[in-house]
């Protein structure tokens, strides 16, 4: 029996149709939940309640944090700023991996202590210096509406606005919500549909769909982060398709993200990936032509640091998320050959640095 849901949690929501057997479907995301009066979605905070799809989590996080935006990860997006970073609770994949699973799987919303309208969001960001709002920790596809809102506020004030998503999102709404997105870092979770469905419950093809879309049609600086799982996804062969595939499909630009897995929910039994891995499938990724290959959760301050793809220069050197050198020109150009790095830049005077500081916001 699904949670009740209460008179606070019904924001009217977007993307749903009346079925003829009288249920209604919900067409945000591929999983087309089909919901009866009172059921919630598989993502759990998007519900039926009298004939119409509610969103239960609307101005409502599970905590608000200032980070470093190479912690997103982004390097290639205004790097060293700092970013105000939210999420609210609930997910519309089932990872059994999941590194937020304290979050994307919450029953009990209690843990959405702080509530923020989006204008106080974007007010708390603009006070606190912050370049950039990071939708993150968990989907915020899921909670689309309120990430659309914020964007608004956000833009209205002059902050940037970064969604960290899988991208499992339907054409219309995942045009209305990447039109207010300014970056966007996306989990490219396997290259296999198998790997999806068994360990996500989830299928890859949307997921490329997603990706194709922001690369080729909208102006959204794009990063991808893979998770790399010993024994599921970190065989050279699939290593070597995926890179092939974003070489080709998405261009040689786009920065790739390869991260170490450590146990965690229901994969307590895996082994954490180790650094050589990493780097095996960073050259990997090189090697398929793509210009800016990264580890991360590892101590690698090659595998950080961002070269020029012309000159090969060191032009930002990254010791974890600590910037060590910058030699970027306020241009985003390498001062050593002139070629233009790919991605967002301006002015460049300090760095937010290493520190995480958790806020409180009112509405």
């Amino acid at each position: 029996m699904d949670e009740p849901i209460s008179i606070e949690e019904r924001y009217p929501a977007r993307y749903w149709h009346l079925l003829d057997d009288g249920r209604i479907q919900c067409d945000l995301c591929p999983r087309d939940c089909k919901l009866k009066e009172g059921q919630r979605g598989a993502c759990f905070v998007r519900g039926r309640i009298n004939d119409a799809m509610v969103l239960t989590t609307y101005g409502r996080s599970s905590g608000f944090c200032v980070d470093p935006i190479e912690k997103k990860p982004l390097n290639h997006f205004y790097p060293g700023s700092s970013i105000l970073s939210f999420g609210t609770a609930g997910c519309n994949l089932a990872c059994k991996f999941c590194q937020n699973w304290d979050i994307s799987k919450a029953r009990n919303f209690d843990k959405l202590a702080d509530q923020a309208s989006p204008e106080a969001i974007a007010s708390t960001a603009l006070e606190l210096e912050c370049r950039s709002v990071a939708f993150t920790y968990n989907d915020p596809v899921i909670f689309a509406e309120y990430a659309m809102d914020v964007a608004d506020a956000c833009h209205a004030v002059g902050i940037s606005t970064v969604a960290v998503t899988a991208g499992y999102i339907h054409a219309q709404p995942r045009n209305d919500f990447f039109t207010k997105m300014d970056a966007a870092n996306v989990d490219l979770k396997s290259f296999t549909d198998a790997f999806y469905f068994k360990q996500t419950g989830a299928h890859l093809q949307p997921v490329l769909e997603t990706l194709q879309y922001l690369c080729k049609e909208t102006d959204v600086w794009v990063e991808l982060t893979t998770l790399l799982i010993p024994g599921h996804n970190d065989s050279a062969h699939e290593i070597g398709k995926m890179c092939e595939w974003i070489t080709k499909e998405l261009g040689q630009d786009v920065p790739l993200h390869f991260t170490a897995f450590h146990p965690d929910y229901k994969m307590t039994n895996i082994t954490a990936t180790p650094a050589s891995k990493l780097s095996e499938a960073r050259h990997i990724g090189q090697a398929a032509g793509l210009h800016h290959v990264y580890t991360g959760n590892v101590h690698d301050t090659s595998g950080g640091t961002t070269y020029c793809a012309h000159c090969t220069q060191a032009l930002i050197v990254r010791d974890w998320y600590d910037i060590r050198d910058y030699q970027l020109t306020a241009q985003g150009k390498c001062p050593h050959c002139g070629s233009p790095l790919a991605g967002r830049f301006g002015k460049y005077e300090s760095q937010f640095g290493m520190k995480r500081i958790p806020i409180n916001i009112g509405r």
